[in-house]
């Protein structure tokens, strides 16, 4: 089978430190570019990030941070990328929802022009998805060959369910199946429990997966900021993303759960401060001999000291305000003289000389 190319059809996949298109960045780029003639070009990128790659994404791609540390960034290389792509149509695996996102955002931080006018996309998966359909009814009819009679109702999804988990038991008994790291195994097993393993792979904490187990079996967050920390971790370096997280828009099961990992942290660290020996009280330094000793004798009885007088038997003294009103006008201003008992002398013709002397008009 070839395809029918007008011009390249150039398939793309991307490994990178995480799923959010918006602040997660790529780490490896590889494109194989099939041109009209059926010719292939292939090229691939290892990239520096800028960031760590979070242990579950290095789990999941096995390029760690020693792996990229000297490589280039994608700034350096954006250039070249969009040259060998040049005008050719785009496919992928879920490439709609987030290769071409996630490559259209380092295009845009590298400032590189990249048109994504007039190509067209192809992702596999959706081909997949609808022709394949998720739904228990497809399910019931691939595995159980049966159409689902009174679809919707309870009782009938329930039992559908039932027949379709024994039919998956019978079908894929002793069927290997391979991870993401390429090891293989035989997980549909009529056993609860190796079900229980298969059908969680991600491990969720909550079920929202917003906390999730790493593969040491350690609680780490699965988002935002912390996403790959060790949610203990987190609460030593930052206590209050306990509360946002609890005052925040989740699930009640996060909350929940979060709660139940902050209450162990809790009581851990109060354990840990009761278990350090206690500090020893400083020693007050000696005071010189020649200093006097502090006298403890109660001061009341020492002589001359003040000894409130009880106010039983008291007689109540009356105080009566003095009346200034006429007096103030008179003595406001006045300097003060002291007051001379000398009698006043007659007045003469030398007193009376003086004064006109003292008002006479120049």
């Amino acid at each position: 089978m070839k395809l029918n190319l007008k011009r390249p059809l150039a398939f793309f996949d991307i490994e990178s430190t995480g799923t959010n298109v918006g602040s997660d960045r790529i780490v490896e780029l590889s494109v194989i570019k099939l041109n009209p003639d059926q010719a292939e070009e292939v090229k691939t990128w290892r990239i520096n990030p800028g960031m760590p790659i979070p242990l579950e994404s290095s789990l999941v791609h096995g390029i760690y941070d020693e792996h990229i540390k000297d490589e280039p960034a994608f700034e350096t290389l954006a250039a070249s990328v969009a040259e060998f792509i040049g005008d050719a149509d785009l496919a992928g695996y879920n490439s709609n929802k987030f290769d071409i996102p996630l490559l259209m955002e380092e295009f845009l931080r590298a400032d590189v022009q990249f048109d994504l006018e007039n190509r067209f996309f192809v992702d596999v998966q959706n081909i997949f998805h609808q022709m394949e359909q998720r739904t228990l009814k497809a399910a019931y009819q691939f595995y159980c060959n049966k159409q689902i009679v009174n679809a919707h109702s309870a009782e009938a999804d329930t039992r559908a369910t039932m027949e379709v988990l024994l039919a998956q038991i019978e079908k894929y008994e002793g069927a290997d199946w391979e991870d993401k790291s390429g090891k293989v195994s035989k997980p549909v097993v009529n056993d609860v429990e190796g079900l229980h393993k298969f059908t969680n792979l991600s491990r969720p904490l909550d079920f929202a997966g917003r906390m999730v187990y790493n593969e040491k079996g350690e609680e780490v967050f699965n988002f935002g900021k912390h996403k790959g920390k060790k949610i203990e971790e987190v609460f030593n370096i930052e206590p209050s993303y306990y509360s946002w997280m609890m005052q925040g828009d989740f699930p009640l099961y996060t909350k929940r759960k979060l709660e139940e990992i902050y209450t162990r942290w809790n009581a851990k660290r109060t354990a840990e401060r009761m278990s350090r020996p206690a500090q020893p009280k400083p020693v007050e330094a000696a005071k010189p001999a020649d200093q006097p000793k502090a006298d403890n004798t109660n001061k009341a009885e020492q002589p001359g000291a003040f000894q409130p007088k009880p106010a039983q038997n008291q007689p109540k003294k009356e105080f009566h305000k003095p009346d200034n009103r006429n007096n103030n006008h008179q003595q406001q201003n006045r300097p003060f003289k002291k007051q001379d008992d000398t009698p006043a002398r007659p007045v003469d013709d030398d007193m009376l000389s003086m004064l006109k002397d003292k008002f006479k008009k120049g």
